[in-house]
């Protein structure tokens, strides 16, 4: 060969190669199925429609659920304990359904059910039938069952609807950066920080003008801006549609994941070659499963691995196609992982518990101490914002206060001396203690909140096997559900085992003659103990290596 066809050779596979880098590395495609071009899909460009639809999202979620608990007081008549409690079980709720969201990724029917929710509630504050009748001095009539049910529906049916988009939202941003390229690559983590920066953003309009809307103008208007924001964040997100990558499903991970037990199971009798090279492995480039890359063999769990042997039956009629007596090393690794994370995942549960006070107990201690400031009134809920600001300041920091609540009960504790001595004690009244002493249990709980939940968005991201992205983030949030659960949980045993013999227990419907502070205080042992358990798992946690 010629010198002069050589170099003919070497332009073509230059110009090849050129071709290539023209287009993303990851696999993504358009919304019609067609590979995508990197410089008009994806990237920062489509991250604003995504962002946009989020923090429309958030806004019109928490102008619901931060002063949730105030509207369960004052207008359902519920007792402290009851509203925390109902309060934290929605919220569980709304991040369990995401299980079923991330399997079927349906983020149209979650919008839809979101807005239907919010539109419920809406009619149970504005027709008075289904409001129960206000306050006449201390006699407050229970609402009747007919209004509890019809105020519950909508509240679930936001819950069902979150299901739908909470899981998909995060993951389909970060999907807009191809991890094949570096200078893509690394804007990922960034991505996650302006992401949760967007959440942030609509929460402070909630706790700001549509707590003020609510306590001030009506809870009727109150609940239908909510709405109209989630009809925002639909438009928001479908407008950027031309300039999205998508990523090919990679089909049920539910069905891989009982293919590897079933197989492993079948093969129990089976041993595992020492030379992990042996194992069932596609000999393509890239996995058999649509959407990802191979993951490279570990040697944890070892009796998964029984699903990758080719038995001496498969070996000689060359039969390899049944999934459900021989997997991939890839898929048995996906399994793998899922359950090492699971250990991570767990000790975010006890933060998750104690996060849930800010929209409740936070909000109640709130509401009994001076919440005047000249003639105007703050609305209790409005100190959410001391949160949001911290997070918003400390988002680039990166920072945690891992025992805040042992400054909420330092709160509590001056609460009740000024009670004690003013003679309060029996009195079901406000403190004469102004309610920004709040200020720094907010803005302690926003730096911890910075570190644990984007810090937890990048995690399940970033080692959640590539077709897996949606469970993982689901997964992530069950940790939430979990921890809003929990928070319900020990509610309720707080109550059961301190309100016995006639006593006020700790959290009575006069926090003036309880012990609210022993509450925070149970919750700032929980979290220490909970952060030992955190540092033994994430020392022996094993990272994702793609093959």
């Amino acid at each position: 060969m010629g010198s002069g066809e050589e170099d003919a050779l070497l332009l073509e596979a230059a110009l090849i190669q050129d071709e290539k880098s023209l287009y993303t590395g990851d696999g993504s495609v358009d919304i019609k199925g067609q590979p995508v071009l990197k410089s008009n899909t994806g990237n920062w460009k489509a991250c604003p429609f995504i962002l946009g639809n989020e923090c429309c999202e958030r806004l019109a979620y928490y102008g619901i659920s931060t002063n949730l608990v105030s509207y369960l007081t004052k207008k359902l008549h519920q007792g402290n304990a009851v509203a925390a409690t109902n309060v934290t079980t929605w919220q569980g709720t709304c991040y369990l359904t995401p299980l079923i969201g991330a399997v079927l990724a349906d983020a149209y029917w979650g919008r839809y059910w979101t807005i239907a929710g919010m539109s419920t509630l809406t009619l149970s504050a504005s027709i008075p039938s289904l409001k129960p009748v206000e306050c006449v001095g201390t006699d407050c009539p229970s609402a009747t069952p007919t209004q509890y049910a019809f105020f519950f529906t909508g509240l679930y049916l936001i819950a069902l609807g979150t299901g739908g988009i909470k899981p998909c939202v995060s993951s389909f941003g970060a999907d807009q950066f191809d991890d094949t390229d570096p200078k893509e690559s690394v804007k990922k983590g960034s991505f996650f920080n302006w992401f949760y920066f967007s959440i942030n953003i609509g929460a402070l309009v909630s706790g700001t003008y549509i707590v003020w809307i609510q306590e001030n103008k009506g809870w009727g208007l109150g609940f239908a801006i909510p709405a109209f924001f989630m009809g925002v964040a639909i438009f928001s997100f479908f407008v950027g549609t031309p300039l999205y990558r998508f990523q090919k499903p990679g089909g049920s991970p539910i069905t891989r994941m009982c293919q590897v037990l079933v197989a492993s199971f079948h093969k129990r009798n089976v041993s595992v070659p020492i030379d992990s090279s042996l194992l069932f492995e596609t000999k393509d480039n890239v996995s058999a499963i649509g959407g990802s890359r191979k993951i490279a063999h570990t040697d944890e769990l070892k009796y998964l691995d029984k699903a990758a042997v080719v038995s001496s039956a498969e070996y000689d009629d060359g039969n390899y196609s049944d999934s459900w007596r021989l997997c991939t090393v890839t898929q048995v690794e996906e399994l793998k992982i899922l359950i090492r994370m699971f250990p991570i995942s767990a000790s975010g549960i006890v933060f998750s518990a104690v996060y849930a006070q800010m929209s409740t107990m936070f909000v109640e201690q709130g509401m009994a101490m001076d919440t005047t400031i000249g003639s105007f009134t703050l609305p209790a809920a409005t100190l959410t914002t001391f949160d949001v600001i911290s997070v918003i300041f400390w988002v680039p920091v990166s920072v945690s206060f891992n025992f805040y609540m042992a400054a909420v009960a330092l709160v509590e504790i001056k609460r009740l001396d000024i009670a004690k001595s003013l003679n309060l004690v029996n009195e079901d009244v406000s403190v004469p203690m102004n309610i920004f002493w709040q200020a720094p249990q907010y803005i302690f709980l926003g730096a911890a909140e910075v570190f644990f939940f984007i810090g937890q968005l990048e995690f399940f991201y970033d080692q959640s096997p590539d077709a897996m992205r949606s469970l993982c983030s689901a997964l992530s949030l069950l940790t939430t559900a979990l921890g809003n659960y929990l928070s319900s949980f020990i509610l309720s045993m707080v109550t059961y085992f301190t309100a016995r013999g006639g006593k006020p227990g700790w959290i009575p419907d006069n926090l003036n003659e309880g012990h609210l502070d022993y509450f925070f205080w149970l919750l700032a042992g929980l979290s220490f103990l909970n952060m030992l358990v955190y540092i033994v798992c994430a020392k022996v946690y094993k990272s994702k290596a793609a093959s």
